[in-house]
């Protein structure tokens, strides 16, 4: 099962994990810790160059295991209850996940994704004719659709604030983004840390002003959890999306809804069923959407436990660390140009490049030649995470040199 699911040997996938490498050899030999890691509680293979956890994140082996035995003993019913969720307020789970987040279970939904979550937002929100969205102009597909769609629908508008290629300094963007409220603004809907470019954003400074103007801030944070430290009480958003599948080591699948409490009683289900009048469930009235896959909501929570059992501060400082590597390999390599922001605050571990040239049937070809998982593009990104090895990022910069040299 877990093979068909990752793409894995059934042998290698259904292998007990290893335990962590002893801490002491972070400190000592942090490269070979991290090789240790990557070798032991991944199955990527050693052949795989893997830049693009941006896109999709990738399970480690305790995370695989946790959804397939969940789906062997829901197969074989060896417990005397549904196993399911789309029906469940999953108590539990959402209070473990709140410790973590900062914010209290009662605010929290599972969904899907955070495209799930963006639209559950967008269509609960009660907004007139004339009324306004406040965006920036690089927003996810995801992003945009569900306020665009609104908009045509009830005849709102929808204003995009263009953010300079890069931004200076996070003051610059809040300033920027704050100073785009107007008097018909209802909404201000933007990214933590920017899709295409991997800019982190002032959430905290953009949701407190809107807050003061009495706007309603909406936070999409698909890149957020496991990329950089959060706590989403800290951020005074009204309500933020979430992809854990991306960075968290969940599997494919998994997304959160915050719903601040003041809130939870206006916000509209949009998926309904029995119970969605029960404003008592809170948050978990907008998890009743129908039988889902619980083996996918106990694999996120193991990928929780994954990065706390690693620790954290830990995981974040090393892909910033190979971030950082990104760009000085990039500021060496005459064919690109790094989009990436100079204040190290505005970037975790997604660079932005963009190529000075539009020629790259060549380094296309190169790139899938020798198994380096990264778009191919005029402007693309790089993200690392702690599988990511040093010699991965050099193979790339190689590739592009004898492709484009």
């Amino acid at each position: 099962m877990a093979a068909a699911l990752y793409g894995a040997p059934a042998k290698a996938a259904s292998r007990d994990p290893l335990p962590l490498p002893d801490e002491k050899l972070r400190g000592k030999d942090p490269e070979k810790y991290w090789k240790q890691i990557r070798d032991e509680q991944f199955l990527l293979p050693e052949w795989r160059a893997f830049l693009n956890n941006g896109s999709l994140g990738i399970a480690p082996r305790p995370v695989v295991k946790t959804v397939a035995d969940f789906l062997y003993s829901s197969a074989a019913l060896e417990m005397d209850w549904y196993p399911r969720w789309g029906y469940e307020a999953l108590d539990e789970h959402r209070a473990e996940l709140a410790s973590f987040y900062g914010c209290k279970a009662e605010e929290l939904a599972f969904t899907h994704n955070a495209t799930e979550a963006l639209c559950m937002i967008a269509g609960g929100i009660d907004l007139k004719e004339g009324d306004e969205i406040v965006m920036t102009n690089l927003e996810h597909p995801s992003g945009r659709g569900c306020w665009y769609t609104k908009a045509a629908r009830h005849k709102l508008h929808v204003r995009e604030v263009t953010l300079p290629m890069p931004p200076k300094s996070p003051e610059q963007v809040a300033d920027l983004m704050t100073s785009a409220i107007g008097p018909r603004t209802k909404v201000i809907s933007f990214s933590g840390i920017i899709s295409p470019t991997g800019w982190v954003l002032p959430v905290r400074e953009i949701c407190r002003y809107a807050r003061s103007k009495g706007v309603i801030s909406v936070v999409d944070a698909a890149h957020m959890h496991g990329q950089v430290a959060m706590k989403m009480s800290d951020f005074e958003c009204d309500y933020l999306a979430a992809s854990p599948h991306k960075w968290a080591y969940a599997p494919a699948g998994s997304g959160m809804l915050y719903i601040r409490e003041e809130n939870l009683e206006r916000l509209w289900p949009t998926i309904v069923s029995g119970g969605w009048d029960n404003t008592k469930m809170k948050a978990g009235r907008f998890m009743n959407v129908g039988t889902n896959n619980r083996a996918i909501v106990e694999g996120a929570m193991a990928g929780l436990r994954f990065l706390k059992q690693i620790g954290p501060e830990h995981v974040y400082a090393r892909i910033h660390e190979l971030s950082r590597y990104v760009v000085q390999q990039a500021k060496e390599c005459p064919h690109v140009d790094v989009m990436t922001p100079a204040d190290d605050r505005m970037f975790g571990a997604l660079v932005c490049l963009k190529f000075k040239t539009k020629n790259l049937e060549k380094l296309g070809k190169l790139v899938s030649a020798r198994r380096i998982w990264v778009a191919v593009g005029e402007q693309v990104r790089v993200s690392t995470h702690i599988h990511t090895r040093r010699q991965d990022i050099d193979l790339y910069f190689k590739t592009i040199r004898e492709a484009l040299g």
